[in-house]
């Protein structure tokens, strides 16, 4: 402490031209260093240390649960109309009454009571083989988990190969995760809301040619964490387990999946090796749709004739 005390006072001796023995009380020779630190900050536009930063006056309009937590401003994210096709299997929204809209409220009643005892937040939703209706499941199921306790609720389109997020719900051609990924946008991160359905969308955006190298990019794993800070619930479309590598990605980063199967098409050998390849401590369960018999107490959905899905 002698060679700090020392040190400071040749320095403020030398500045202010006042003889060495003049500084025999070290608070003195302090008192002086720190006012002109802080003068010089003052000039420099740089904040003294113990003292508050400016905060811009748009982050002053946050609440301070937002503020503790790293919340952006909600009202920053891009509204979008919602324009549902013809053939819009969102049950969810456009057949409240229905029988497979009762068992997706069913279903989400289950996923609230499992997160208040388990960790659980990103909720993968794949399937083993494409064609089986996991992008349908991951909608309605996200408009349910949004619904009556108005959670925060974002759905992630992480099947960059055949993105049909923009189709199911009518969004035209937006930027999404592919670019965010890639570095190409001006903004921040592509998460739009739509009012009318009461939830949030992350889209693949564009296919990309390489969409598993994109999937392994560094940005990933901190974007789903920034996420993970901003909602109550994060439903991740993913792509099919058997066919692709990029479901492994997903899996890592989710804290729970949900195995959708299709009666009539997910075959039975298949369904045996997309188990083996699923972590198996993260699976919450399995869902049967289109069946031909719905128990009452069970994870089934009847879709009227069981029509097939249309191609992803």
């Amino acid at each position: 402490m002698s060679h700090i005390f020392e040190a400071l006072q040749r320095a403020e001796a030398e500045r202010s031209g006042v003889e060495l023995d003049a500084f025999d009380v070290p608070t003195e020779l302090l008192q002086i260093a720190e006012s002109t630190v802080a003068a010089q900050a003052g000039k420099s536009g740089v904040a003294a240390a113990g003292s508050a930063p400016e905060i811009p006056t748009s982050e002053l309009e946050q609440t301070s649960d937002d503020a503790a937590v790293g919340t952006p401003l909600w009202s920053e994210f891009q509204s979008l109309p919602v324009s549902l096709p013809p053939n819009c299997k969102l049950v969810s929204v456009t057949a409240k009454e229905s029988l497979a809209a009762e068992k997706f409220r069913f279903l989400a009643v289950r996923l609230r009571h499992l997160q208040q005892r388990h960790p659980l937040k990103q909720l993968l939703i794949t399937s083993v083989m494409p064609e089986e209706g996991k992008s349908m499941v991951a909608a309605n199921l996200a408009c349910a988990l949004a619904g009556r306790q108005q959670k925060k609720t974002l759905l992630v389109e992480g099947d960059l190969r055949c993105p049909t997020v923009q189709r199911q719900f009518g969004l035209g051609r937006i930027p999404g995760l592919s670019e965010y990924l890639q570095g190409t946008l001006d903004g921040g991160v592509p998460v739009y809301r739509l009012d009318a359905l009461g939830i949030w969308v992350l889209p693949a955006g564009k296919a990309p040619h390489n969409p598993l190298e994109l999937l392994q990019s560094a940005r990933l794993a901190p974007l789903m964490q920034q996420l993970n800070d901003w909602f109550d619930w994060i439903i991740i479309d993913s792509p099919p387990v058997l066919p692709l590598a990029d479901t492994s990605v997903w899996m890592r980063l989710s804290d729970g999946i949900l195995l959708v199967t299709r009666q009539g098409t997910t075959d039975k050998e298949q369904l045996k090796r997309g188990l083996e390849a699923i972590e198996s401590k993260k699976l919450i369960g399995a869902l049967v749709n289109s069946a031909a018999h719905a128990a009452h107490g069970d994870y089934y959905y009847r879709y009227g004739s069981a029509a097939p899905a249309p191609p992803a």
